[in-house]
């Protein structure tokens, strides 16, 4: 198994961005971890299943009317074998992602899934929630990315066109449900390098963190 790096963090600090770029620069895959409860989100969306029937949720979990594929680039969610990736950003599949991540069963069922990006000899750099502290607790490197309330809710009002107050207002309901829910709460791991983006572009991130991994792999 190749060498692991993650990084966490909250919605909006910056993990996918500066995880995928750190990828392409290391020449390493790269997965979001989130996207397999955003995929799960979706499919459920578009199943009508009740997301609170927890059994029904585990049935989808397991089935093959959907799926996740990573590159170094790009990890994508396939529906009824059509790409969803663009789709599954949308905030509603994001609450949806939220409620049904509180459920351990959940977790524990798409875990294996999670954990098995890593099973190649290339290096991962895995983006996510709870990446440095549940799903890869042995990473060799962990970053916790992090940024004001404001910065993120603009950031992410950008990204899809939303409005930024509404978005900032579904931000913090969100940041509440991941760091208070009782399975894998969202956290700072354990010998993390924490990083805060507000005041810093792109290339400065991603210099401060790939010289942090380099270190690592030195």
């Amino acid at each position: 198994m190749g060498m692991v790096v993650t990084i966490d963090g909250p919605a909006a600090s910056g993990k996918s961005t500066v995880s995928r770029e750190l990828a392409q620069r290391l020449g390493w895959q790269w997965v979001s971890t989130g996207a397999f409860y955003r995929g799960l989100a979706y499919a459920a969306l578009h199943s009508n299943i009740d997301i609170t029937d927890v059994k029904a949720l585990m049935e989808l979990a397991h089935s093959n009317v959907w799926s996740v594929k990573m590159s170094q680039t790009r990890t994508q969610v396939f529906y009824k074998n059509h790409d969803v990736t663009d789709d599954i950003s949308h905030e509603d599949v994001g609450n949806i992602a939220s409620k049904i991540s509180h459920y351990p069963e959940i977790r524990k069922a798409l875990l294996d899934a999670q954990r098995n990006c890593s099973a190649g000899p290339q290096g991962l750099v895995a983006e996510g929630r709870d990446c440095g502290t549940v799903v890869f607790p042995q990473a060799q490197a962990k970053i916790y990315l992090t940024a004001s309330s404001e910065h993120r809710a603009a950031r992410r009002a950008a990204e899809l066109g939303l409005d930024q107050e509404q978005t900032q207002e579904a931000q913090k309901v969100r940041d509440r449900q991941d760091s208070t829910r009782k399975a894998a709460p969202l956290q700072v791991p354990e010998n993390a390098l924490v990083v805060d983006t507000t005041d810093l572009n792109l290339d400065e991130v991603v210099s401060k963190v790939e010289n942090f991994v380099r270190g690592k792999i030195n």
